[in-house]
């Protein structure tokens, strides 16, 4: 009889429950951490004024939990502070249009995207976001505008080549 066949067998299970381990240990890990910023964010805000990035990491954690409404709220109480840069500013209008998209407020969404590019021309992400937003809101032709504008930026930008092909098929003219 063969054993060399259990012996393979067996260690590849612990090769497979290792790697499991591993990856269950490292969630946990980051989720505590996650935890431990979002009660130590809490305990300091509610006691006291923040900075706008510490508003900002409050309101990114309320986002990763997909509490929107609450770090709508974080997100707009760092827009407050005088002393965030052009680029945080941007960031941060960013942020809380994809907390009102996510809300399905694509109006909304759609305001802060355009305040995010006000702020910063070029940045990809609110492009892309303003895209999409259109997309849900059947603005097809504004939409496309958005994502060839990414295009003209980052060329190679997967999301955006995609969703333009897809919506240069549908603005095919009938001939």
């Amino acid at each position: 009889m063969n054993t060399d066949l259990p012996i393979l067998y067996i260690g590849l299970l612990l090769v497979i429950l290792v790697a499991a381990g591993w990856a269950v240990l490292r969630q946990i890990l980051q989720t505590r951490k996650v935890e431990n910023s979002l009660e130590r964010l809490q305990s300091k805000l509610t006691k006291e004024k923040g900075t706008a990035q510490e508003y900002f990491e409050l309101g990114s954690i309320y986002l990763t939990k997909r509490i929107y409404a609450q770090a709508s709220v974080q997100f707009k109480k760092a827009l407050k502070d005088e002393n965030i840069s052009i680029e945080e500013n941007a960031l941060i209008y960013n942020a809380l249009g994809f907390a009102y998209f996510s809300q399905e407020q694509y109006d909304l969404a759609i305001r802060h995207y355009k305040d995010s590019l006000k702020a910063n021309p070029n940045y990809v992400t609110a492009l892309n976001n303003i895209g999409h937003a259109y997309e849900r809101k059947q603005l097809m032709a504004q939409a496309l505008e958005a994502y060839e504008q990414v295009l003209l930026f980052e060329p190679e930008n997967s999301t955006a080549k995609r969703r333009a092909e897809s919506l240069r098929k549908r603005f095919v003219p009938t001939v």
